[in-house]
């Protein structure tokens, strides 16, 4: 599948390729939960190519014929489509035709969008980013001011990495949680308890080499060995969406569909109760999973009981096998409105059970911050990790703190904490 920064790049260089953006275009269209195959992509630079649009909305009236299935879907694509065409590339690229340069103006009131209107319609507007359709303003358009322009969105989009959830736009989160869906679920993995063939084996296969060894006259010249397979080791995500989260619920969602979706992880949230979210966050479309989440879990965006929370956990699901050797995602600030101790009991507890302890906190971003009172203090002492997850780029952390937990060598910014021996 052709890459979209690739696709930009050659944008910036004037040597469009229609068929690497509209594949591109579908593909992130795709991973924001609209179900755009690779025909409907080429359909889509077919018609394109036959009827030479000559503004965005009508590429975008093009694209919404061909891209999208279902009236529900509208508003996903309008924002990737935003995202990918405003600023990135221009029709006039797709006609052949001398390229305009598309710098978004800022927002503006209500009369200076009437003043600006009268302008354009005297062809006097003075602000107007492409000029005048045939003027020497469009004519003599140098490609380094194109290239810049291009190059200026390419790094809006790098700043988004490191920009913090709670600070981004509704415009902003919808491509944050595009490119969720694109990141790669790796499992940690742990050694199963069957065997099997391997160069690197330690156990060696006694029948294996004694059926080799006909070959040789009974002499084993072929000495065949085994080692324990590897298998992946189970995920349980618990995602705090209590209102001092709220910034971060939404985008934790995302994640949390991901990790079920591919790794087969168990997902849980909770505010003032627990809710187990495995079921709803199953189903393929992602809009219909994620307004069956959020309708089940009454206490969205209420207080916070981590402690009773976590015990809730610990007694239905964890004992019963859910949480034995298993890796615990615990997404929560730490706000605790009932007493701290219970957070302590029901990490204590939790520790016994799991392989490993994550624990993303989004207030860890702030250099000042230290966890030294209310629940995140106790807490602390059973964390093998802990992370921010606060932006993008943070994500990137969490994703590789997972990965991670193959080995038992995890530790956080405060050290690795001392945390009881139990079986993997």
């Amino acid at each position: 599948m052709p890459d979209l920064d690739e696709a930009i790049d050659r944008t910036s260089l004037g040597q469009v390729d229609l068929a690497a953006i509209a594949a591109a275009f579908g593909n992130l269209l795709h991973a924001a939960g609209v179900p755009v195959t690779p025909e409907r992509s080429a359909r889509f630079a077919q018609v394109v190519l036959l009827a030479q649009p000559k503004t965005r909305r009508e590429l975008a009236a093009l694209g919404r014929t061909t891209l999208i299935s279902h009236r529900d879907q509208i508003e996903i694509f309008n924002r990737v489509f935003g995202q990918v065409f405003d600023g990135f590339a221009d029709v006039a690229d797709f006609r052949g035709d001398a390229p305009e340069v598309y710098t978004p103006p800022p927002p503006a009131t209500e009369s200076e969008e009437k003043t600006k209107s009268e302008n354009d319609r005297e062809g006097m507007g003075e602000s107007n980013p492409t000029g005048s359709p045939g003027g020497e303003e469009g004519e003599n358009q140098e490609p380094e001011d194109e290239e810049e322009n291009v190059l200026a969105a390419v790094s809006n989009q790098e700043r988004l990495g490191e920009k913090n959830f709670a600070d981004c736009t509704e415009d902003e989160l919808a491509l944050i949680n595009a490119l969720i869906q694109q990141l790669r679920f790796v499992p940690p993995m742990r050694a199963g308890r069957r065997l099997r063939r391997h160069n690197r084996g330690r156990v060696m296969d006694i029948r294996a080499t004694l059926r080799a060894s006909h070959r040789t006259s009974g002499d084993p010249v072929e000495r065949v060995y085994r080692k324990n397979a590897q298998r992946p080791r189970r995920v349980v995500l618990i995602a705090d969406v209590s209102g001092s989260m709220e910034p971060y619920a939404r985008v934790y969602l995302h994640l949390l569909r991901g990790a079920v979706r591919a790794l087969g992880s168990e997902a849980f949230v909770f505010a003032t109760r627990l809710t187990r979210l495995t079921k709803q966050l199953q189903h393929t479309h992602p809009d219909i999973a994620y307004r069956k989440a959020m309708m089940a879990a009454p206490d969205w965006s209420g207080g916070t009981r981590i402690g009773r929370t976590l015990k809730q956990f610990v007694d239905e699901h964890g004992r019963r096998g859910m949480a034995r050797g298993a890796v615990i995602v615990i997404v929560s600030d730490g706000w605790e409105i009932e007493d701290p101790e219970l957070v302590g009991r029901a990490m204590e507890q939790l520790s016994r059970l799991a392989y490993t302890i994550i624990w993303v906190n989004p207030r860890k971003a702030a250099k000042s911050y230290r966890p030294l009172v209310g629940g995140m203090a106790a807490a602390m002492p059973h964390i093998d990790t802990f992370v921010s997850g606060h932006s993008l780029r943070a994500l990137e952390e969490v994703m590789q703190a997972i990965h991670d937990a193959t080995t038992r060598t995890h530790s956080s910014t405060y050290g690795t904490a001392n945390r009881p021996a139990h079986s993997a």
